[in-house]
């Protein structure tokens, strides 16, 4: 297990290089010039060379390379724009918020979406089987910018049964969570209705049957065992999906996360925290990705084998 996980680091490193490399690319290539949004159009040239000499950009494109994966090291991308504070201390205070959000919409989607796949496998072709069926098409269907203002309409306008306000206590996340988790969970209860109907279908299973075993074993015992890592593939992939979905959804809700902070940054044109954003998200990224990889060999230890 232990050699498996570092098989997974060293390609992963790589990985987080061309993260790097291309945050870096995109950045110094967008339209736009940095120091006239921090001069403004009335500073003297001398005065905007003299600033674009003290923040290095002046410097061969090579070389402010460099001197951005030595600042990446030592955990310092650079300062915002426009209020002169240091972007790691801007994007630790934005990180909780960010998680708390993602880590509830994930609780939801996991908690609907594998036992309804399941049910769905089980009464396959019945009634319930093609009403979570069709429950879950709507689910996949509906963006983020629908969904949410639809889930306030009904949860705190109609029915006041949450509020709708800044970040707080455990109702104030409920509605914003449901709304990047009802799409997901759709699709985890999708792949896991799938690969339930695949796993049934084998052999070891009708053997497990005629040894007398009852359902409840058979179903989460043995299949879904071996029907959770296709699974646990779709979660992994859609946390990056969760974490760039917050940009809209933390809008909608006025959640003070990384999502309304990056588009806030876009908006004002603030260079550094948009990199400081878009490399944390791609790094959280790989990061969980590699442990989506580690968690197969949990599950299904043929992996850590293979």
């Amino acid at each position: 297990m232990f050699n498996y996980i570092i098989r997974r680091l060293l390609v992963t490193l790589p990985v987080i290089l061309g993260v790097c490399t291309l945050t870096f690319l995109l950045i110094h290539f967008v339209p736009g010039d940095p120091i006239d949004i921090m001069l403004g159009d009335q500073a003297s040239t001398v005065d905007k060379e003299a600033l674009r000499s003290q923040l290095g950009l002046n410097q061969p494109l090579l070389v402010q390379y460099k001197n951005f994966l030595w600042q990446i090291s030592h955990l310092d991308l650079g300062q915002s724009l426009h209020s002169k504070s240091s972007v790691t201390s801007i994007l630790s205070e934005r990180i909780p918020a960010t998680v708390e959000l993602t880590v509830a919409a994930m609780f939801f989607a996991i908690l609907f979406g594998i036992p309804l796949g399941i049910i769905a496998a089980v009464k396959q072709y019945s009634t319930v089987d093609n009403s979570i069926l069709v429950t879950s098409l709507f689910g996949i269907s509906l963006p983020g910018f629908f969904l949410g203002p639809m889930l306030i309409w009904i949860f705190a306008i109609l029915l006041p049964l949450f509020p709708v306000s800044e970040r707080g206590g455990i109702e104030n996340l409920v509605l914003p969570a449901l709304s990047l988790a009802l799409p997901l969970g759709a699709i985890i209860l999708r792949m896991t209705r799938t690969q339930m109907l695949e796993e049934i279908k084998q052999d070891y299973i009708r053997v497990a049957r005629s040894k007398g075993l009852s359902d409840f074993p058979v179903y989460f015992k043995h299949a879904l065992r071996n029907a959770l890592i296709p699974v646990i593939t779709i979660i992994g992939l859609q946390v990056g999906a969760l974490l760039t979905g917050t940009v809209i959804t933390e809008t909608i809700f006025d959640w003070p996360g990384i999502g309304s902070l990056l588009l806030q940054a876009i908006q004002q044109r603030d260079y550094p925290i948009v990199q400081g954003c878009v490399l944390l998200i791609a790094l959280t990224y790989v990061i969980v990705n590699l442990f989506t990889d580690i968690s197969y060999a949990i599950v299904n230890p043929k992996v850590r084998l293979s």
